[in-house]
């Protein structure tokens, strides 16, 4: 980034981003404008006239047309920008270009958790899951008493974590809800970062525990058990009974040691929270350019969040390997558009208030940077929420943009590692898989210094570029994998951010 407190980032575009906050009357002669509003930083100004329903364009996109005539050095955000649609052609596979892949053994390696089907985990836990809310206080009492001391003797073992939710009952059955939260559940339950599972169940329940196991062909044995509350004879007598339970897996997953393994296991989900104007420019595409190399190791990247990309879903459908690919990804914008009419959210242009103040005016601003974190490589599929994700590459997982769901289903579809990028600063961690989170701004990341992990506010800064930070990510997520432990970890967060998508009706 050079010295000047503006930043064009395209040729073509006519507005321009405050790398630092702008005075009224400030005169910017390498841009040629004065300008005529205090502007915070990562906030717009115009580059030139736009004349009333021109489109603003950012990044070349277009990110609405403008409200009323705005002169040059005018600020630039949703008081005088309109949210307009447009036709997009989806182009299906013009983008595409094929993966440099690196040759097996040139490839990257980390210290993994090798299971006995080959799936490889980051960490190794023991998770507890409850197939309905009535057994969600009994799972967390269970996962209370394995403190670190109780630990002690098992240090192969990152903890007991349980995974306590809100429904499982007075639900539709069957249902696409229904069908979802076992999606959810089943996908933690066979998690290579969980050495072990117990499910516990109340008994009377629409999700019963045996239907769950059976439906999702999982396989019950000495690190996967099952209870129900109504059989085992109550709260206190099932905490003690899963206690037991517990206990009798220890010795079983401190048994597992981390081996050399290559990268191409790691799975990454790919989320954004708290963005703001410097997530487009920072965190996102370096975030992006890491996930780029990880795709060249074999890796997997995982880009959620479907609201987000609303309005530049041609960037993704550009880069589908087949026409159905891309096809798959516009008909799950289609169902969005049916899900949310008539709603003031997201996918309908509305974005949080914290958006706002760090500088995106609206749903296609915002998606423009949230593209970002997938890179450049083919988008090779394309998954319902919490679907077993089984192609390496570059792929796309249906979510909502609300963060905990969106990296609920991640690690549910197989994730064993978070990336969350923020710009104004996200608290965010996450169990089984832990989060690694990447602040778009020195400011942000030097307050904030003991949640976020990695500063790609060091773009900005000038120290580096968008690939020699995407460099660094992947080095740090090889450290992660290895064991190394996230600021959230350090904090131990995780423990409620455990929230299956909701569907349908509550009877």
């Amino acid at each position: 980034m050079n010295g000047s407190p503006l930043i064009r980032l395209h040729p073509d575009d006519n507005v321009l981003v405050a790398k630092a906050p702008l005075a009224l009357g400030q005169a910017l002669p390498e841009f040629d404008v004065k300008v005529r509003a205090q502007v915070p930083a990562g906030h717009k100004i115009a580059a030139r006239r736009i004349a009333e329903g021109e489109p603003v364009r950012k990044y070349n996109a277009v990110i609405g047309v403008a409200a009323r005539d705005i002169e040059p050095g005018d600020y630039v955000h949703s008081h005088n920008l309109k949210l307009v649609d447009f036709d997009r052609d989806p182009g299906f596979g013009l983008d595409v270009k094929p993966v440099q892949y690196l040759p097996e053994a040139e490839r990257a390696t980390f210290m993994g958790y090798v299971r006995e089907d080959g799936r490889v985990g980051t960490r190794n836990f023991i998770g507890i899951l409850s197939s309905v809310n009535c057994s969600a206080t009994v799972i967390s009492r269970i996962a209370a008493h394995f403190t670190p001391e109780r630990l002690k003797d098992y240090p192969n073992v990152d903890g007991v974590a349980a995974f306590p939710q809100t429904t499982g009952c007075g639900m539709s059955s069957p249902s696409p809800h229904f069908d979802l939260l076992r999606r959810t559940l089943a996908g933690y339950a066979r998690h290579p970062n969980l050495a072990g599972v117990l499910i516990v169940g109340l008994g009377c329940e629409r999700n019963q525990v045996a239907d769950l196991v059976d439906s999702q062909g999982l396989e019950k044995g000495r690190l996967l058990r099952t209870m129900v509350m109504q059989e085992v004879g109550g709260t206190q007598e099932t905490i003690d009974a899963g206690i037991e339970a517990i206990e009798a897996m220890l010795p079983l997953a401190n048994a597992y040691q981390r081996q050399p393994v290559s990268a191409s296991h790691i799975k990454i989900g790919l989320e954004c929270g708290g963005s703001d104007g410097f997530s487009g420019i920072t965190a996102n595409p370096a975030l992006g350019a890491a996930m780029d190399i990880l795709v060249r190791h074999g890796g997997t990247a995982i880009l959620s969040e479907t609201p987000e990309i609303h309005g530049v879903e041609y960037m993704l459908t550009r880069r589908a390997v087949t026409p159905e690919v891309g096809q798959k990804l516009l008909d799950r914008l289609a169902w969005w558009e049916e899900y949310t009419r008539g709603h003031n959210g997201q996918f309908n242009g509305v974005v949080g208030p914290g958006n706002q103040a760090g500088g995106l005016a609206n749903i296609f601003e915002k998606s423009l940077g949230s593209a970002m974190k997938g890179g450049t490589t083919p988008l090779q599929g394309v998954y319902e929420y919490a679907e077993p994700i089984d192609t390496n590459g570059f792929v796309f997982m249906d979510s909502p943009g609300y963060d905990p769901v969106a990296a609920t289903g991640q690690i549910a579809s197989g994730a064993n590692l978070i990336c969350f990028t923020t710009g104004r600063g996200s608290m965010f961690g996450s169990k089984p898989a832990p989060t690694i989170k990447l602040a778009t701004n020195t400011p942000m990341f030097t307050k904030l210094k003991n949640d976020m992990d990695i500063n790609c506010g060091a773009i900005l800064d000038g120290e580096v570029d968008v690939e020699q930070m995407g460099q660094r990510i992947f080095d740090a997520i090889l450290k992660h994998a290895s064991g190394d432990k996230t600021k959230s970890e350090l904090l131990n967060l995780g423990d409620n951010e455990f929230v299956p998508w909701h569907l349908g009706i509550v009877s």
